[in-house]
């Protein structure tokens, strides 16, 4: 996050961050979820540039051993004097149970001006769809794959988004409004473990609605599968400047008035150079 001078006479702004429970991906553990987590570090950044904020953390699921000391791990991040993380609320709710309905409800009794998600769990569904579905219910604008926050000044938050191949695009976005994040934005930092077994969980009870839709999936280990096109989304500038130039290097082909079967062979060329197909 770039410091901005103006920002010392702005007041600070309302952050809720939705945090979730992560899956290690080699032993399966529960953990804190990396986007979540990535999240979590830019509201930080914004509590550090932007004096006054208030950052507040919010989970809705149920409560156990496993996902208690998960979810500590995003209590313990808050290690710095005025750093205030000393609770977490989390709107229980049994398992199999759909949390957009609880939050939506929540977040539009809170009214925060700005909710910071990951871009997709790494558990349950892992679709993704969240942001968008508590974006359509509660009517706010939704700006994904986020790489950093520059400024907030007279209502209006300035974003730095990642778009492929390394590049970023600034957009400017009335509050409120919800973020996702992924893996462009800050590594998230260690937790601490003092600050994350004081903290608390303050627990609100809400009218749980079944997943209807999950209820009718079979869910089953996943499966190898072919080889995706790579997608760069580099964090430094160092990166960034190699993707592009690697992508300007690498050129492309235009193909004009050709038959179908010759746009069909050059696309299965490419997807054979990329070893999507074998």
């Amino acid at each position: 996050m770039q410091p901005d001078l103006h920002q010392k006479q702005q007041q600070g702004i309302d952050v809720a961050v939705l945090v979730s429970i992560g899956r290690h991906p080699t032993t399966g553990r529960a953990r804190r979820a990396e986007q979540d987590a990535r999240g979590l570090e830019l509201a930080l950044a914004i509590e550090a540039e932007l004096p006054g904020t208030r950052i507040s953390m919010l989970h809705a699921g149920s409560q156990d051993d496993s996902s208690e000391a998960a979810l500590r791990g995003y209590l313990g991040m808050a290690t710095g004097v005025g750093m205030g993380l000393e609770s977490m609320t989390l709107l229980e709710q049994p398992e199999g149970s759909d949390a957009i309905p609880a939050l939506a409800a929540h977040l539009a009794a809170t009214s925060p001006q700005l909710v910071i998600t990951g871009a997709r769990a790494e558990r349950g569904e892992g679709s993704g769809l969240l942001p968008y579905a508590l974006a359509e219910h509660l009517g706010w604008p939704l700006v994904n794959s986020l790489a950093s926050v520059e400024k907030v000044e007279n209502g209006v938050v300035t974003l730095l988004q990642a778009l492929p191949r390394g590049q970023r695009r600034r957009l400017k976005v009335r509050l409120p409004a919800i973020i996702s994040v992924d893996e462009a934005a800050p590594v998230a930092r260690q937790s601490a473990f003092g600050p994350a077994r004081r903290a608390t969980f303050a627990i609100t009870p809400t009218t749980p609605e079944a997943d209807s839709e999950l209820a009718q999936w079979h869910l089953a280990p996943a499966r190898k599968r072919p080889k995706r096109l790579k997608i760069v989304k580099a964090a430094s500038a160092r990166d960034r400047f190699k993707a592009a130039a690697k992508s300007e290097g690498k050129g492309g082909q235009v193909l004009a008035d050709v038959t179908p079967e010759q746009g069909a062979e050059a696309i299965y060329k490419l997807l054979k150079e990329e070893d999507v197909l074998r």
